[in-house]
């Protein structure tokens, strides 16, 4: 019944060998990796109206436009940056890699915990967002509104458990509907003012109509700040790059440019249009739809700007069901984050990943009560610390290896470090009563957390590592007659422990591994030879990463020794953690395998336990 409903939910499994085909190409590549950034700039003016208009009045919108000058410098100050991140370091990780490399392990830690933070607030945000446009339609859903984000993010989290290219199909759609959309809009109503003499009236309220203040560089810099929204997602083509098809860094590459261009085009369309049309913020109506309604009228295209807005603001969310899975595997790839984080589920995506980023969003828009307006202090603080830690570590890479042409990426990438730390500085101040000291609170208990990890798995590691001195016992076996295989996933202490066990039992003792992992396989048989085990290994290779059914088929199969309906006894190996949380690093494996194989009746099976010592 189980796999009935997991098989019509996500499809069916696919095999390691389809790998390269469930990857994205540029089409595809650009609505996935750019739809956090692309549903940022549909309120980033917004959010530097929000800051100067009650000191400026109508003056805000001069200094509005400079904002957005500067914002759309440091855009290109990124991309700039990000394209060179992409060409130094084609495997992915974004400003992870780049400072574990170049500054060390706890700003790269930093920056892993700033990002994770980032991509799980990106899925609340977002999917708030939506519903709220969803509520403002239909007030009758507003008691609902915590539920019906759950249910969104449910069904975003389905849809990326059915791997890369059905989502991405999926998913891609709705952005492109509203860069259309919103292109459109941007083009008419500049036709419009210029070209057909429509002046709009005002929307500012009538006691802002007239400066009430004068700028100043500290308000400049809030407005800055806040504007700086658009920025957020810009990191995700870095991140993501192994989505890509190859040649993946000229893929990456291209999306990347075309999100600048996007983003460009966008911003700067509706910060333009927001200074001709004079759209002030306002509680209940947006300043895009405010736009809309002075552009289109309330006709059928004022309704399909608001739908595709809804759209892209849920959809913004799949940045971050794209890139965080994949951000967690390098993660765990380096023991800082639980190992089942590292392997990729039934549809090649990395699904423990998924369904962690669902229950970790979900919970926060439960916390929050679905309120974009709680959680959006939260945001941005993280992606910017990102973003220094990244530029950071680049400019540090070109100072020490000094390849040619470095000079002037050291100055893109220095500037890049120096502007985004302002920018932390500014958004950290202005944000730190509202919320954002939870994110400053957050981020170092993370960085615990994972050197915790890290030295767990380290204690295990050197706790089974084999020495020269240890060997398997020469043990006269009570029975010859009994046919054992031991599962065996590395040559390690609690290998030899079980080996020893059953030798006590037979002589007819296979070893037996299930390999996922060609290279990983290759180690094994390497190790096994050189340190000459005695009894032969066999390995199988899963294209569904399965253990139990190549198991099951070699004890069945004519090349195992054991005759139809003869006991075989299998010997697995079993961790005893001294503490309980430890059991939420290890994969618990063997407890999966034993509860299949216990179906069997000609199988028997043997838990030989290995204390791992605290």
């Amino acid at each position: 019944m189980f796999s009935k409903l997991r098989r019509l939910l996500i499809g069916e499994t696919l095999t390691t060998d389809q790998l390269s085909h469930e990857k994205f190409n540029v089409l595809w590549g650009l609505p996935i990796l750019s739809s956090d950034a692309i549903s940022s700039v549909a309120y980033a003016g917004e959010e530097i109206l929000w800051v100067l208009i009650p000191v400026l009045g109508m003056m805000s919108y001069k200094y509005m436009f400079y904002a957005a000058l500067c914002i759309v410098f440091l855009l290109f100050l990124l991309v700039f940056s990000y394209r060179q991140t992409i060409d130094n370091y084609p495997h992915g990780g974004g400003s992870y890699i780049v400072s574990k490399d170049n500054l060390g392990t706890i700003p790269s830690l930093t920056a892993a915990a700033s990002l994770s933070i980032d991509y799980i607030l990106t899925v609340a945000v977002s999917t708030s967002a939506g519903t709220a446009a969803i509520t403002s339609a239909i007030p009758e859903l507003l008691p609902y509104k915590v539920l019906i984000t759950v249910l969104i993010i449910v069904l975003l989290s389905i849809g990326n458990l059915r791997g890369i290219k059905d989502s991405s199909r999926m998913f891609g759609v709705p952005t492109y509907l509203f860069i259309l959309t919103v292109g459109i809009m941007i083009v008419t109503g500049i036709l419009r003012y210029y070209f057909f003499g429509y002046r709009p009236s005002p929307i500012v309220p009538i006691e802002a109509k007239q400066t009430m203040g004068n700028i100043t560089v500290l308000l400049f810099l809030r407005a800055f700040a806040s504007g700086c929204t658009a920025l957020t997602g810009v990191e995700a083509v870095s991140d993501g790059i192994p989505n890509f098809k190859a040649p993946a860094q000229k893929h990456a590459k291209i999306v990347l440019g075309l999100l600048a261009g996007t983003v460009l085009f966008i911003f700067g369309g509706l910060s333009y249009l927001s200074t001709l049309y004079h759209a002030a913020p306002d509680p209940n109506v947006t300043v895009l739809a405010q736009i809309g309604t002075q552009v289109f009228g309330s006709g059928f295209m004022f309704y399909a700007l608001q739908f595709t807005t809804a759209l892209i603001l849920i959809m913004a969310a799949n940045t971050a069901f794209a890139d965080f899975p994949l951000l967690l595997s390098f993660i765990a790839r380096d023991g800082y984050a639980p190992r089942q984080f590292s392997r990729r589920g039934k549809r090649l995506g990395f699904s423990n990943g998924i369904m962690l980023l669902c229950i970790a969003s979900s919970l926060l828009a439960i916390i929050f009560s679905g309120s974009t307006h709680l959680l959006m202090p939260l945001y941005a603080v993280g992606v910017f610390i990102s973003f220094t830690l990244s530029q950071s570590g680049m400019f540090t890479k070109w100072i020490k290896e000094k390849t040619p042409g470095w000079r002037h990426k050291a100055v893109i990438n220095g500037m890049g470090a120096l502007v985004t730390f302002c920018t932390v500085i500014v958004i950290g101040a202005t944000k730190f009563l509202h919320g954002a000291w939870i994110v400053c609170i957050l981020i170092p208990i993370l960085v615990v957390i994972m050197l915790r990890i890290r030295r767990h798995y380290l204690r295990v590691a050197e706790q089974l590592k084999l020495t020269a001195d240890l060997r398997p016992k020469e043990v006269i076996p009570n029975d010859d007659k009994q046919h054992v295989v031991i599962l065996v996933d590395s040559l390690n202490k609690s290998f030899i422990k079980s080996l020893n066990y059953a030798k006590h039992l037979s002589s007819n003792i296979v070893a037996f591994h299930v390999a996922t992992d060609s290279e990983c396989a290759e180690k094994l048989q390497k190790k096994w030879e050189e340190y000459n085990v005695g009894i032969p290994l066999i390995v199988k290779h899963s294209p569904y990463r399965d253990v139990y059914e190549p198991l099951v088929k070699f004890i069945e199969s004519e090349e195992h020794a054991s005759k139809p309906g003869e006991i075989v006894t299998v010997v697995i190996s079993q961790f005893v953690i001294t503490k309980w949380w430890h059991n939420i690093l290890h994969n618990q494996t063997s407890l999966f395998i034993k509860s299949m194989l216990y179906k069997r009746r000609n199988i028997v099976v043997v838990t030989v336990p290995y204390i791992i010592q605290e």
